[in-house]
């Protein structure tokens, strides 16, 4: 469960929907919307600046681009825009049969172009494709390994130029690009029983990395994870479309079930001899990383409730066959431990940069290998550190976002090894800044709830070079749909505790009148709904409701991030009670509003959103009039070890947890009208879900409408898929409100 979770922990992927029934058509001298149009239409096409890498001098950047002539990387200035250079094309990389290039990275010395192509999806990140080295000079292009043999994961280069390592039925291997000469590193690699260089599927999911393979900085030595799968269980997932339908079937550690056990080993290319890192035993892995030599090699371990990290720290320099670690930090927590990318060592080694919630927010440290010293805290106050872009060794920078100015919001800033920080940009919204390998430019996106993106190419003092992509068409069109703007309010929870929320009204709004509303919700971990950001296809969904006649409406429950520890975890081992008190609190508050109409207010979410409705329908059916529940988890039992035990403990530990707010032990109290919808291929949130609330819900006599979407995955798309969906809802609202 995660989104798309930066790395967030959130549950899959989220959308959220729902319709109320449509009041009279308003008589306005503007367009409708409609599901074609915003599922199914290139109406609302937006302009992005995306897949930009920064070059090694800083002051030029490359861009993946389509031409007529194919697909070509082409090389820019920063500051003026211009195109100085085309470093390859795929019709010079691969001659008359241009096979497309899906993505590209450089060598350090940016000689070579590892070049992409026949990618094929797998699971959340990860994906099979064939790589190709393009060398730039003499603009030639070799493949990376005997394509016949299958497709390849995770190629990447060594720091020193010189080595690809690269994944392939489970085993490493290894290319010298010298000679193009090939070496298999490890042999036992097994589908279902042992993965070599890649994480396993909860890995994958729940701690946001499908890498295992990792270059020390003088590609000397190539650390990678080994998972030994043999004892979790398997499951299976029928797939439609053969007279005899062929399950596919994967390891997925259920809560309380065998996880697979993992190591690291190391390889050492000079002496051609691998070993294994020794560290206490422990029953995650969430990180490996190098520090600024061979010398410095991290191994993050974590307790199985993830309440205690550990970062060990082993050197190479007497040998791999035997590599030993010592503690060099350890954190413990009453509830979880958030993993974090955001870890720099700087340059002399004997210290390093990493966020923590150590003191209830999410702030920036700088800790010592000295582990006598105390930690440095960098920034400080009632809000959290979000994410870390990186760190400017030259000006001893550190950039980050942050939420800074409330939860709705995202902003930019730095801080220097003293303490000393400035905020970026003060503007309201959204920021997301791309750096140069200088840090002297960045690309800037800036856009908020009612606005689109908006690209400009920012110096480091944040001053605008040039403008880069406004939107400005896109604006255009929407001028011609009368759309309502997204305000944002707050309210107290019958507990007395503040929440964030959002309202978008109908055209020609009366506060006389009595409107249906519409609430849309995700409300777990990781996820917040109401943020003052651009929403693409969910703000035209829901704008084409309150065109309709609606009143669309969200709020952040107990449980949301970026509002630090105690807010975040105050739904520690009862996941979905708290939760459904605030969205039943907000029904009400909802309810009592001259201009609601309290008899219909439907709710709907996706996923962990989906498990929610299905409480509020329950729970809450005094208050929520009809809902649609798609992909939800039904029974936290069902779902992966890492995340659910995160928040739950195992089922052994904590059994009132588990059933207490598990909606098929509700299904007694529904009263409304309920669609509940999943993919029979959803590797993430299973079908068995939705399958033991139907007999649930069938247990107890009740009506209620069940879709499913035949070998569709969590996200339900492709094809016709989705404006399918929206369909099927809409008819769902009109017949039974």
């Amino acid at each position: 469960m995660q989104h798309n979770i930066h790395r967030t922990w959130a549950l899959g992927c989220y959308l959220v929907l729902f319709v109320t029934a449509p009041l009279g058509a308003q008589d306005l001298p503007f367009e409708s919307l409609s599901n074609e149009l915003i599922w199914y239409s290139s109406e609302f096409q937006e302009e992005r600046v995306g897949g930009i890498r920064s070059m090694n001098d800083g002051k030029h950047y490359t861009s993946l681009e389509r031409t007529d002539a194919g697909s070509a990387i082409v090389k820019y200035a920063y500051r003026t825009g211009q195109a100085v250079d085309t470093i390859a094309t795929s019709v010079r990389a691969f001659g008359t049969q241009d096979l497309g290039i899906s993505g590209y990275s450089f060598s350090a010395d940016e000689r070579h172009v590892l070049l992409t192509t026949d990618e094929q999806p797998i699971y959340r990140y990860s994906f099979s494709a064939n790589f190709h080295v393009y060398e730039t000079k003499t603009q030639t292009c070799k493949a990376l390994t005997n394509f016949d043999l299958g497709g390849q994961r995770l190629a990447a280069f060594s720091p020193n130029a010189a080595h690809v390592a690269f994944m392939r039925d489970n085993n490493v291997f290894i290319v010298e690009l010298a000679s193009m000469e090939e070496t298999q590193v490890t042999f036992d690699g097994e589908v279902n029983a042992v993965i070599n260089g890649a994480t396993d599927w909860v890995y994958e999911e729940e701690f946001g990395d499908d890498n295992g393979m990792f270059w020390s900085p003088d590609g000397r030595y190539l650390a990678f994870m080994r998972f030994d799968e043999t004892n979790v269980r398997e499951f299976g997932m029928p797939m439609y479309g053969e007279l005899y339908p062929e399950p596919y079937e994967f390891k997925y550690p259920k809560a309380g079930e065998d996880n697979a056990s993992v190591e690291v080993k190391v390889f050492d290319l000079k002496r051609n001899k691998m070993g294994t890192v020794l560290h206490p035993k422990a029953e995650y892995i969430p990180r490996v990383k190098w520090g600024i030599s061979s010398e410095q090699l991290l191994v993050f371990t974590m307790n199985r409730h993830q309440s205690i990290l550990n970062i060990h720290m082993g050197s190479c320099n007497r040998g791999v066959e035997l590599l030993i670690t010592k503690k060099i930090w350890s954190e413990q927590a009453s509830t979880y431990i958030d993993i974090t990318d955001d870890i720099t060592f700087l340059p002399n080694g004997q210290s390093f940069l990493m966020t923590s919630k150590r003191n209830e927010f999410n702030h920036l440290y700088q800790f010592f290998l000295d582990q006598e010293m105390e930690p440095l805290q960098l920034t400080s106050g009632n809000w959290d550190v979000l994410s870390v872009q990186g760190y400017d060794a030259k000006r001893k920078q550190v950039y980050f976002s942050c939420s800074l100015n409330g939860a709705t919001q995202t902003h930019l800033a730095r801080v220097d090894l003293t303490g000393t920080m400035s905020i970026l940009h003060e503007e309201s919204g959204s920021h997301r800044a791309a750096y140069s390998t200088s840090y002297d430019y960045y690309i800037h996106t800036h856009h908020t709830a009612n606005t689109p993106p908006v690209y400009s190419l920012k110096d480091r003092s944040g001053q605008t070079v040039r403008a880069l992509k406004d939107n400005a068409s896109l604006n255009t069109t929407l001028e011609k749909y009368n759309l309502q703007p997204k305000e944002f309010f707050t309210f107290k929870n019958d507990a007395g505790v503040e929440l964030n929320a959002w309202m978008i009204k109908p055209p020609g709004f009366d506060s006389s009148q009595s409107y249906p509303v519409y609430v849309s919700i995700y409300g777990g971990p990781g996820v917040n709904t109401v943020s003052d950001s651009w929403g693409g296809a969910n703000y035209y969904w829901h704008q084409l409701l309150a065109q309709q006649g609606y009143v669309v409406a969200s709020v952040d429950p107990r449980g949301t991030p970026k509002r630090g520890r105690e807010f975040e975890h105050a739904t520690y081992k009862e996941l979905g009670k708290l939760e459904t008190e605030d969205f039943i609190d907000f029904g009400e508050y909802l309810g009592a509003k001259s201009y609601v109409d309290s008899e219909r207010i439907g709710i709907q979410g996706w996923s962990y959103g989906g498990f929610m409705t299905l409480l509020c329908m329950t729970k809450g059916a005094e208050v929520f009039t009809a809902g649609i529940s798609v992909a939800p988890v039904t029974n936290w039992r069902y779902y992966d070890t890492i995340y659910t035990e995160r928040f739950m403990r195992t089922p052994a530990e904590n059994e009132s947890g588990y059933d207490d707010n598990s909606p098929v032990n509700h299904a007694e109290k529904l009263k409304g009208a309920l669609l509940l919808v999943h993919g029979s291929a959803d590797d993430n949130v299973h079908f068995q879900n939705s399958m033991e609330m139907v007999n649930a819900l069938v247990a107890e006599g009740k009506d209620f409408d069940f879709f499913a979407y035949p070998n569709r995955n969590h996200g339900i798309y492709g094809g016709n898929t989705r404006l399918h969906l929206f369909n099927m809802m809409l008819d769902f609202v009109r017949e039974n409100l």
